[in-house]
């Protein structure tokens, strides 16, 4: 059986896995997710506790790649990719102490958890175009770690041109180095003065061009490619049979995350049966994704830079597979939110009169009374009983109205803070932390500046010594791109 895939946006055609590989992007703009979650049989997970990390790669992807790719071949090409990896386990656990565990994720060529993925993306795309006689023209946006890895997966193919867009100024020393000293004929680097998101606008917009993608046959190395998620939920399958997952222990995990694409493989693992509970979902300073899972909205500010450059991202591209998914697969209503979304730098997540998944089949729209605290809800979503939801009506009717819409969000914000608690501290090297107090529905809010302050991290440069190309740069009109 083929498993086929739809766009998130839901005018694009239905493709098997080898056109979605290479595809990218769906024509209409969305991503593409399966059009059913195939499930690990049952007795599955207790075979994976012996099985070393290879063997399960192949039974958990198997069924998103049946009928696309000989199973011989796909068998040769995870093996091969894993065998570059510097220990056996690929992804070993370190007990970190109080049941704490920490999934090692840097044990790849490059140290960037995009390894994982990226070895096995470049060794599927040479395979597939082989097959076809053909040759693609891979662009890609990094913040650093995934250029470096997808450089480093596709360097020296005769079947792939590799342009790749990071920030200029905005990567570290090191994986600028491991981008700009690879002198293979079809690596190409693009300094971009802007942020990350402009390097992905840049490369959404060259895949928006129907006509120039399809005379320069583009394709995706990013997360916006479904083969990269795909990759990486085999580790949260594993992570979760290790730590006692076969024998019905659950686990939760904390991921984090910046374009959302390593924490979605983490729910489409939950899906295909992992018996996984919770995810919790950290970000820096750049905390959209924690303004919209505590307000149920996104407004775009500006890019601030971290020590965690991966995680310097203002618009989460994956975030729109999750609200396809919780959203009841309605492409429409997707394909609307997202175009509202980008010329506007802001959106609201449609509301819903009973639980926080539209999926239940209410119609949205309507409120609920508010409550001083969220309470625990389930979905009745068909397929999906382990996506934990709430009701969600914070702040309280005293400081915010008579009513609060329910938020569209499926897994737990945290508990509202008293009325005296700072609603979150978070400070981030060379800047100063700031207080921040719940906003009110109605848009009143309050921040104070804390004196703590902090000084910025030095520390030993471990960059390589080689001949480097310096990078084309590229100036983005006004400091931005935007889509139509």
């Amino acid at each position: 059986m083929t498993l086929t895939y739809v766009s998130t946006r839901g005018a694009a055609p239905e493709l098997d896995f080898a056109d979605v590989l290479l595809a990218g992007l769906a024509v209409d703009g969305g991503l593409y997710v399966p059009a059913q979650w195939p499930a690990l049989p049952v007795g599955t997970l207790d075979r994976f506790a012996s099985m070393d990390y290879p063997s399960v790669a192949v039974e958990v992807m198997w069924p998103f790649v049946e009928g696309t790719i000989a199973r011989d071949d796909f068998e040769r090409a995870v093996h091969d990719a894993y065998a570059t990896f510097d220990t056996p386990e690929v992804v070993p656990l370190r007990d970190i102490g109080d049941d704490v565990h920490l999934a090692e994720l840097w044990h790849g060529p490059t140290l960037a958890f995009k390894d994982i993925a990226l070895q096995l993306v470049g060794r599927l795309f040479d395979l597939e175009l082989r097959r076809r006689r053909e040759r693609v023209t891979i662009v890609g946006a990094t913040s650093g770690d995934t250029g470096s890895a997808a450089i480093e997966a596709l360097r020296d193919r005769d079947t792939a041109e590799v342009f790749i867009l990071h920030p200029a100024g905005r990567v570290s020393e090191v994986q600028r180095r491991q981008m700009t000293t690879v002198l293979s004929p079809n690596i190409h680097n693009l300094a971009v003065e802007g942020t990350f998101d402009d390097c992905q606008d840049i490369v959404k917009a060259l895949f928006a061009d129907e006509s120039f993608r399809t005379r320069r046959n583009l394709s995706a190395v990013n997360s916006i490619n479904w083969a990269r998620v795909m990759a990486q939920i085999v580790y949260y399958v594993t992570s979760a049979v290790r730590l006692g997952g076969s024998a019905g222990r659950p686990v939760a995990f904390a991921v984090p995350t910046g374009n959302f694409g390593n924490v979605f493989a983490g729910y489409g693992a939950q899906r295909m049966g992992a018996p996984i509970t919770q995810f919790v979902v950290a970000s820096n300073r750049n905390d959209i994704l924690t303004q919209f899972l505590t307000t149920g909205s996104m407004t775009i500010g500006e890019v601030h830079p971290t020590l965690s450059p991966s995680m310097d991202i203002q618009v989460s591209s994956n975030l729109e597979r999750l609200l396809f998914e919780i959203g009841g697969r309605d492409g429409t209503e997707i394909a609307e939110l997202m175009t509202r979304f980008r010329p506007r730098a802001r959106c609201r997540s449609p509301p819903s009169d009973s639980t926080c998944c539209p999926s239940t089949g209410r119609r949205p729209g309507s409120t609920m009374p508010p409550r001083p605290r969220p309470s625990p809800a389930r979905s009745s979503a068909p397929g999906s009983p382990s996506i934990r939801t709430r009701r969600w009506a914070w702040p309280p009717p005293s400081a915010c109205g008579p009513t609060v819409r329910c938020r569209w969000w499926c897994w737990p914000p945290p508990t509202p803070p008293s009325s005296r608690t700072p609603w979150s501290r978070r400070s981030t090297f060379g800047h100063p932390c700031r207080c921040i107090w719940p906003t009110c529905s109605s848009g009143r809010s309050a921040t104070r500046s804390c004196p703590t302050t902090t000084t910025p991290c030095a520390g030993p440069s471990r960059t390589r010594s080689a001949p480097e190309v310096r990078p084309v740069l590229i100036r983005v009109p006004s400091g931005r791109l935007m889509l139509p």
